[in-house]
């Protein structure tokens, strides 16, 4: 793809972007864009060829999820990116692998209110296993890469509670500083390299820990806001312009001053950072299991040889920065704006 209509493509994201509510993104497009990109140089050699030649799809793809409700009136959708785990009674043993399964143990009404976040990652993961089986091309990149948002919404503590927006504590607008202020403002020294992809023998239980794991840092990432509030001037917390008016993002939430984001970046103790690095690996990690459970399909097949070759020179150069932990190579929708 052409840098123009690479460039057009992430316009019209950006645009489509300003429909965005809250709980249906997670990590913004800053965050999807690199997990998606870093997950391609976690995969195997069997595997890197076919998904780099597809880069930039799957990482402009990565946004795709939280702009369908809006697009296409899918009403559906906005469900499918949370999980909120408060209302759960406790479960002895392992979590439900389907949806149908959950609501036979839990009702389709508390599901309805909860968000269906870890069976909408297993749903994908048995149609990635299949379009690997089926050799289809691109429904096996059009799945991947949807697949990596919504384990990217698993990674995000505040896609696992009812208190999304910090609106049950007094914080709210918390849930936008967190995952797009935050890593946009600081993730230029994150370390994404996360390791090499490993096949996973339960993937409901690695999501299910993955979700419970995230769940367990919500209170450090509301505290961490709270200490920072509480130790900050408080005509210093915001964002101004030249007259003194407070600047307001897309969603027409207050912007907090870099000095302020600052502080409660600090007070995380790199927790953004680790989770996107998680985030990397755990997507790595399904899409290398669908690819095996498939009966690891020759990926080669499916693009001309030539355009493989091509790619490799640029491959290596970005592989050198991969090995340092950096992505390099794509714009981001909140780069461009």
């Amino acid at each position: 793809m052409t840098k123009l209509l690479m460039k057009k493509l992430f316009l019209a994201l950006a645009l489509a972007a300003t429909l965005y509510t809250p709980k249906a993104s997670a990590w913004g497009s800053w965050g999807h864009q690199h997990i998606n990109n870093g997950a391609v140089f976690t995969l195997p050699k069997e595997m890197i060829p076919f998904f780099y030649n597809h880069i930039d799809f799957i990482t402009e793809e990565a946004v795709v999820p939280d702009l369908r409700k809006y697009i296409n009136g899918d009403k559906g959708e906005g469900g499918k990116h949370f999980i909120d785990m408060e209302p759960f009674p406790p479960v002895s043993g392992n979590w439900p692998y389907t949806y149908k399964e959950a609501a036979a143990l839990f009702g389709d009404s508390l599901l309805r209110k909860t968000g269906t976040l870890p069976w909408q990652i297993n749903d994908m993961m048995t149609r990635l296993t299949n379009a690997f089986k089926e050799k289809n091309k691109s429904e096996i990149l059009y799945i991947a890469a949807d697949l990596a948002h919504y384990i990217g919404d698993a990674t995000q503590p505040l896609h696992t509670t009812e208190n999304y927006d910090g609106q049950l504590t007094g914080q709210k607008g918390v849930h936008s500083f967190f995952e797009s202020q935050l890593p946009e403002q600081f993730g230029s020294a994150y370390n994404f390299n996360s390791g090499e992809a490993q096949i996973i023998a339960d993937p409901n239980k690695e999501i299910w820990s993955v979700i419970l794991h995230s769940h367990a840092l919500l209170d450090s990432v509301l505290s961490a806001e709270k200490e920072a509030e509480h130790s900050f001037p408080a005509d210093k917390i915001y964002a101004k312009d030249a007259n003194g008016q407070i600047l307001k993002n897309r969603y027409g939430q207050q912007i907090h001053s870099h000095e302020f984001a600052k502080a409660y970046h600090d007070r995380l103790h790199r927790l953004i950072e680790r989770q996107l690095r998680l985030a990397v690996k755990t997507t790595a990690d399904f899409w290398y299991t669908a690819w095996v459970n498939a009966g690891k399909p020759n990926l080669n097949d499916f693009d001309p040889k030539k355009i493989t070759e091509r790619n490799q020179k640029n491959y290596q150069s970005d592989l050198k920065y991969w090995k340092k932990g950096k992505l390099v190579g794509f714009l981001s929708v909140s780069e461009i704006q």
